[in-house]
């Protein structure tokens, strides 16, 4: 088992698609959807709201968590399915396999995360991520969300924004600040848990954050 493990292991790597031009696959998802590519690294804020909801483990993986996939596992049998993909995998998924993520296509798209976590660094797949994400009222990409929703670039986001950017991606419609506030409230406040309970904030720091003002300015775009 563990040698036919092995050579499946080995197959895949040779069929699935190579990452080489993972940054030009970006630029024409950007280009169709006329979003902006950021100019600079992830923001510090952002990058830790969206690495503590998330992904975790996101700097001690190599594109796989096997403890999320052991709890996706579980949750995909128990009917209770709690996620455990990678940011990588999220971004296999996007950049590689067209937004789908059929049960039989997952070995495919953890061996692709796997080769992104080898050729590019973690900011580069963060940037990435951060660049085809997708925030609700046609917002793509980080830099037109903090545009869109607060007239800021990304670097300007306060910690309460930051966090509840963070929050949207995993479904932004539901999670809508516009058109749902209290749901995104509540989103925003699991966020805000998890920089907690991974140390990027403090408790104290979480209470300061939760009663500030989202000072949505919906409509305006920057570039």
């Amino acid at each position: 088992m563990f040698v036919l493990g092995l050579v499946a292991a080995a197959l895949l790597w040779l069929i699935t698609p190579s990452v080489g031009d993972a940054w030009d696959r970006l630029h024409t998802l950007t280009t169709q959807n006329h979003s902006a590519q950021l100019n600079e690294p992830v923001p510090p804020k952002f990058e830790a709201a969206l690495v503590a909801t998330e992904d975790s483990r996101f700097y001690r993986h190599h594109g796989i968590d096997s403890i999320g996939v052991v709890r996706g596992g579980v949750g995909f049998v128990t009917g209770n399915e709690t996620g455990g993909s990678t940011l990588n995998q999220q971004l296999a998924k996007n950049l590689y396999f067209d937004g789908q993520h059929p049960m039989w296509l997952a070995p495919a798209q953890m061996t692709v995360a796997l080769k992104l976590d080898r050729a590019y660094s973690k900011a580069d797949i963060l940037q990435m991520y951060a660049d085809i994400s997708y925030f609700g009222h046609g917002f793509y990409g980080l830099r037109d969300a903090a545009c869109g929703y607060f007239g800021l670039t990304p670097d300007e986001l306060t910690w309460s924004q930051a966090s509840l950017l963070a929050g949207l991606v995993q479904a932004p419609t539901n999670y809508d600040p516009l058109e749902h506030p209290d749901l995104a409230a509540k989103r925003q406040e699991h966020v805000l848990d998890r920089l907690v309970a991974t140390g990027a904030i403090t408790e104290e720091q979480k209470q300061a954050i939760t009663p500030a003002t989202w000072d949505l300015n919906p409509g305006t775009r920057c570039r």
